[in-house]
């Protein structure tokens, strides 16, 4: 079992920068990878950027590449999303999960994933 709680969200100008935070509880933080995904306004919900367990590799998507930042602190158990840039098409629903699997590496799909956050805005003004 792992539980998952964001925050950081909240509303900003175009160009400003927000920080997400994700802390995780129950598993060992480290032997799971880390993923953001977003669910902006009437729309599906879609891959943002991933983790892998021990934090060596991160990919994006190319919408947020260049801007968005992905980092693991398995210290302190916590994975971060830091969003500089920030565009009025960033503004969503925001949500960390946990891929348990040893297999996947570092997926985009969001059903390799097996918990997720309860979500935080992100509002994004132009």
């Amino acid at each position: 079992q792992v539980q998952l709680v964001e925050s950081g969200g909240g509303l900003v100008q175009a160009g400003g920068s927000l920080r997400l935070s994700c802390a995780a509880s129950g598993r060992a933080f480290s032997t799971y990878a880390m993923g953001w995904f977003r669910q902006p306004p009437g729309k599906e919900r879609e891959f943002v950027a991933v983790i892998t367990r021990r934090g060596e590799s991160t990919y994006y998507a190319d919408s947020v590449k260049g801007r968005f930042t992905i980092s693991k602190n398995n210290a302190k158990n916590t994975v971060y999303l830091q969003m500089d840039s920030l565009k009025p098409e960033d503004t969503a629903v925001y949500y960390c999960a946990a891929d348990l699997s040893l297999n996947h590496g570092a997926s985009v799909v969001a059903g390799d994933y097996d918990y997720w956050g309860q979500g935080t805005q992100v509002t994004v003004s132009s």
